[in-house]
């Protein structure tokens, strides 16, 4: 099961469009560029780090160049199960479920980054990265230091950021290393989010969250204040009106979504954030970045689950060959079925997992929302790349054959 997730402002870097120009993904910063009415693709091939590391500046950087990769994705017929995003990379992961449109996604990723600034200029503040220290030691280090300081981010096991007034936060730090902590690294930035500081901003943005249009998401997105899974449309202008000035429960939120199945947890943007707090939190789940097309083959490797598989699935092609390896993508959207004649080995085990049955053109692997899935291909059915029951898009990867296996 694929989880993606989606980085949140501090991920952006100079130049992190350059490797997308070329891909007809690029489309995507043309139509936020109009409907922002900035100059994104300024913004992510010619910015310096003083300007792109400006709030407002990285928020809608970092959200267009997810969206980007996530276009990119989506092109070679890859889907999610479920989605989270840190910070403000949980607006990407509601556009990735369908729950906020495209353009209401830029109106108020714009709109949160002003707010953002401004309250950060009219409450100065900082953050830092505790290190090697528990949650409760850090919790405890804040309450001792007697000043506006609180956990901001429960990013992974041994790694909580701290913000709130910068003295404070200085005093938490050096208690939290008396107590044992490893390391406290400053943040280089003038605000002191997910914390009470942030109020004006969350009293700003309230109102352009109730005046947006959601709908139900259709795959399960992980909130950051509870790190629950929340179905309703209603309850998200809430949700990230509360996480303006709430920590981000992001360890946490890793861990639901591991406890719902997920074996792949992707990265979706710029950075390489996440994939290493997801491997800190999850060892046992595979953890993948994707921010250049050249990581596109890695993400499809894992999904197939073995390092020798090189072959994707485009939309709009149906299947792709390379070598002796072929793979059956879905004709339509809707929910997968296999053929319980059908038996292979489990998903993402690979050739090792065991013998898969030899299947002939035009035999019946399955359906999608009724519409059948029979294999173009003669060869030995490795295994399912979606589980039964699993919502699927159209191009999607469903099962992956080796042709030398038939004798082919």
């Amino acid at each position: 099961m694929l989880a993606f997730t989606f980085p949140g402002q501090g991920s952006q870097r100079p130049g992190m469009g350059a490797a997308w120009v070329d891909h007809p993904s690029w489309e995507v910063v043309e139509e936020a560029s109009v409907l922002s009415g900035r100059d994104i693709a300024r913004l992510l091939l010619e910015a310096e780090q003083d300007e792109l590391t400006l709030t407002a500046n990285a928020q809608l950087a970092t959200f267009v160049s997810s969206l980007v990769v996530l276009d990119a994705i989506e092109r070679i017929g890859l889907a999610p199960t479920l989605v989270a995003g840190h910070s403000l990379g949980e607006y990407t992961a509601l556009a990735a479920s369908g729950a906020l449109g495209f353009e209401d996604g830029i109106r108020l990723v714009v709109e949160r980054g002003e707010a953002m600034h401004a309250a950060a200029e009219e409450r100065p503040g900082t953050m830092a990265a505790v290190l090697g220290a528990d949650d409760d030691t850090v919790e405890a280090a804040c309450q001792r230091a007697e000043g506006e300081v609180w956990v901001a981010n429960y990013n992974a096991p041994g790694q909580v950021a701290i913000a709130g007034e910068a003295t404070a936060v200085a005093r938490a730090g050096a208690i939290a290393k008396e107590l044992g902590a490893r390391k406290v690294l400053p943040f280089p930035v003038a605000g002191a989010f997910h914390t009470t500081f942030m109020a004006g901003a969350r009293a700003r943005l309230r109102k352009a969250l109730t005046d947006t249009a959601f709908e139900a998401p259709e795959v399960p997105v992980v909130a950051n204040v509870d790190a629950r899974v929340h179905e309703p449309a209603e309850d998200w202008p809430g949700l990230l009106s509360a996480q303006l000035c709430s920590p981000v429960r992001w360890r946490q939120s890793l861990e639901t979504l591991h406890a719902l199945g997920a074996t792949t947890v992707v990265e979706i943007g710029p950075g390489g954030v996440l994939t290493g707090l997801a491997r800190r939190t999850l060892p046992e789940v595979r953890a993948v970045a994707v921010a250049t097309p050249a990581d596109l083959d890695t993400l499809v490797d894992a999904v197939a689950g073995a390092d020798t598989w090189h072959a994707y699935a485009a939309a709009h092609q149906g299947e792709r060959l390379y070598a002796s390896e072929r793979v059956v993508v879905s004709p339509a959207a809707g929910v997968f079925d296999p053929d319980p004649a059908v038996h292979a080995p489990a998903p993402g085990h690979g050739p090792a997992a065991g013998e898969g049955p030899v299947l002939s053109v035009g035999d019946l692997l399955g359906t999608v929302s009724g519409a059948e899935v029979r294999t173009p291909f003669a060869g030995r059915l490795v295994g399912f790349l979606a589980h039964a029951g699993e919502r699927v898009a159209p191009g999607q990867p469903l099962a992956w054959l080796r042709v030398e296996d038939a004798g082919r």
